[in-house]
């Protein structure tokens, strides 16, 4: 008589896994996230033979550097580390839309140029489908191959039978295997899926793209386990209605966690943008109260972002606060500062404060922007349009110092500001710059005296 598969509960958010349905899961604590699956048992015979694994010793392992492929798109480079690491798996999240399929074509085809094999798997769209988005982009080579299947077997039996260089699996979410029960997108399928292509990465030595979609809280769609079994995760941020995208790393084995890379969309694909800074810069207003220039660094790219405040008098009893590319509850302590340090009332305003361009910042050096912009407004008085700022603030008032002031400060004069204003301890190790007239500040409230 064969065994019946045992039905077990899944939590949708992290992966775990329970004997019975749960209203919270006791991993991640969330709520309502379980659902039911059936449990199909491990592959293979449990007792392997345990004789041929002989642990290594450590100094006698050779070190070489990681076997890079160039994509020569620079800005995907620097958030991958330097580029493509052979036999890693790379996971690409963001919003539909927002041109992942499109990134990693434009990828494809810039490899196939470079004589790399490269196998295109898609199980969302059509060949022909894919054929016209590609022939918008220009000519591809004869080694980009296209299959457009779901299967999960059919798909390790191609891969391992063509052996490309680079594989692309769009997406992670409609693949599935006929040895589980479940439906396409579910914890088990995602889970099995991913585990599958990772073993062929490692084992082969072929780096393998993974597009997933992400929900509505901007998280990669399936198991928390997915993000763990990959070597780097990618988000693709914007706005689907506006032309500029963010790719930003936020795990990489290979490379920096803070490095970002910007992207214009056109309709022949994406555009890499050299100088961030200077289309956030674009259309800033002239002779505007609420408005000031800061400065913030994206692992090693300093970007100057205008940061625009609005201080009004409230109609309501509970005054509104809005916050757009910020965090909301930092401009909020930033207004307890200001309320009790320097006795402004505040409490019965209106507040908006909002970064421009549509590019999101939580780094603490906007700290002091975000101080003068909501004091601009608040006093209606116009700032030097050739000045910037960073610095953090703290609860007492106080500007803080922050890191790598040197090349902010650079990369301001490069743009043509010609006064920066930073915290007073970050003085000495900026020196001097020629052309540029630096301002120390211990406290928020010498900072006010310059506006």
């Amino acid at each position: 008589m064969a065994k019946t598969k045992k039905t077990v509960f899944f939590c949708q958010n992290c992966g775990h896994e329970e004997a019975k349905w749960l209203g919270q899961c006791p991993a991640c604590k969330e709520w309502n996230t379980f659902v039911e699956e059936k449990k199909i048992p491990e592959k293979g015979s449990m007792t392997r033979d345990r004789e041929k694994a002989e642990p290594v010793s450590l100094s006698q392992i050779e070190t070489k550097g990681e076997d890079r492929i160039r994509t020569e798109m620079e800005e995907l480079d620097r958030v991958l580390g330097g580029g493509i690491v052979k036999g890693s798996l790379v996971l690409v999240g963001g919003d539909p839309g927002i041109g992942k399929s499109t990134l990693l074509l434009q990828m494809c085809r810039i490899l196939g140029d470079k004589k790399e094999d490269i196998i295109y798997i898609s199980g969302e769209e059509s060949a022909r489908q894919i054929k016209l988005r590609a022939d918008r982009m220009g000519d591809f080579s004869d080694r980009i191959t296209l299959l457009c299947e779901t299967n999960l077997e059919t798909i390790e039996e191609v891969i391992q039978r063509k052996k490309p260089d680079v594989a692309v699996i769009d997406s992670i979410q409609t693949m599935y295997s006929e040895e589980i029960g479940s439906a396409p997108g579910s914890v088990s399928q995602v889970r099995e899926a991913t585990n599958t292509l990772m073993h062929l990465a490692k084992g082969m030595g072929i780096t393998i793209f993974i597009v997933g979609h992400v929900t509505k809280e901007g998280t990669v769609a399936g198991p928390r386990v997915l993000e763990h079994m990959v070597d780097t995760v990618l988000y693709f941020e914007g706005d689907r209605h506006a032309s500029y995208r963010i790719l930003r790393g936020v795990k990489n084995r290979f490379g920096s966690t803070n490095e970002i890379g910007v992207f214009e969309m056109r309709e022949d694909g994406l555009h890499e943008v050299k100088n961030p800074s200077e289309f956030m810069l674009n259309g800033r207003p002239e002779q505007a109260s609420g408005s000031i220039v800061a400065c913030s660094m994206e692992g090693t790219r300093p970007i100057l972002l205008e940061i625009q405040a609005l201080v009004c008098r409230t109609n309501f009893g509970m005054p509104r606060r809005t916050a757009a590319g910020t965090d909301y509850n930092r401009v909020n302590l930033l207004m307890a500062v200001l309320e009790k340090r320097l006795g402004m009332a505040l409490g019965d305003c209106d507040a908006y404060v909002n970064i421009a361009g549509g590019i999101r910042m939580n780094e603490p050096a906007i700290d002091l922007g975000i101080v003068l912009a909501l004091v601009s407004s608040y006093q209606n008085k116009v700032t030097d349009p050739h000045m910037i700022v960073f610095g953090e603030v703290g609860l007492s008032g106080e500007v803080r110092a922050v890191s790598m002031p040197k090349q902010r400060v650079l990369e301001a004069k490069k743009l043509g500001f010609q006064t920066c204003m930073l915290p007073a301890v970050s003085m000495d190790s900026v020196g001097k710059v020629e052309g540029m007239r630096l301002i120390g500040v211990k406290n928020v409230g010498e900072a006010i005296q310059y506006l």
